[in-house]
């Protein structure tokens, strides 16, 4: 094996950028259309990365200290996270328009009716909520949050405390972030909220938390409404 496979780095690198991939090998497939039942359904790709990334997260759980050994949420974290993870939601449901966009009024990212169909496709709905609502806040908060925001203060970076972490390392990771959407607005928003929840309390799981808020109601949402768009 390398030897940067055993550095601290790689277990929170390995899920951010599988998950990155597969949005990549996602993009370059043609968009999904009525095929007949022996056709392969790209959209299965996206459903694949909850699955994949998350066993890899399982795999590497043992290497994630800051959520193995600090699990416990007071009171006040759970508070703290339920509410500032509802109020990013409401922020990015509302700032999705016009120059808020990177590239203008997305199209239909996924859709998870059966083709020919109202309907839901079950499987579907259920892998991109599950990927959507769990996998994703963690994947991104350990690698956001816990390696890149500290890793920018210091290469040695388990060994920064979040609350010491600089205003450069805060922003340029907010801004990344913010990047990494196409609303880009709404997601330096967010960056700059579990970022900051992540210093004040000291806790990764309390960002995971509210992250996981955030996208588990902006799954609801998509569903109650079927305003595919913001998959």
């Amino acid at each position: 094996m390398p030897h940067w496979v055993y550095t601290p780095a790689f277990p929170r690198i390995l899920p951010f950028a599988l998950f990155v991939g597969f949005v990549a090998a996602s993009a370059l497939l043609p968009p999904p259309e009525p095929v007949p039942p022996e056709t392969f359904d790209s959209r299965w790709l996206y459903a694949a990365r909850a699955v994949i990334v998350g066993i890899v997260l399982i795999v590497l759980w043992r290497r994630f200290a800051e959520l193995r050994d600090d699990a416990r949420m007071a009171a006040a974290d759970w508070v703290f996270a339920i509410v500032s993870g509802a109020a990013v939601f409401v922020i990015w449901i509302y700032l999705d328009h016009g120059w808020m966009l990177l590239d203008g009024p997305a199209a239909s990212a996924f859709d998870p009716r059966r083709y020919s169909s109202e309907a839901l496709h079950g499987p579907l709905a259920a892998l991109r909520l599950l990927g959507l609502a769990i996998v994703v806040p963690i994947a991104e908060e350990l690698f956001w949050r816990s390696f890149l925001m500290r890793w920018l203060e210091r290469d040695d970076f388990l060994a920064v405390a979040p609350g010491s972490v600089g205003l450069r390392a805060f922003a340029i990771t907010s801004v990344l972030f913010a990047l990494e959407h196409s609303q880009w607005l709404a997601g330096l928003i967010a960056g700059a909220v579990y970022g900051r929840i992540y210093m004040r309390t000291g806790k990764l799981w309390v960002p995971i938390v509210s992250h996981a808020v955030t996208n588990a109601m902006l799954g609801g949402w998509i569903l109650a409404t079927r305003d595919w768009r913001f998959w």
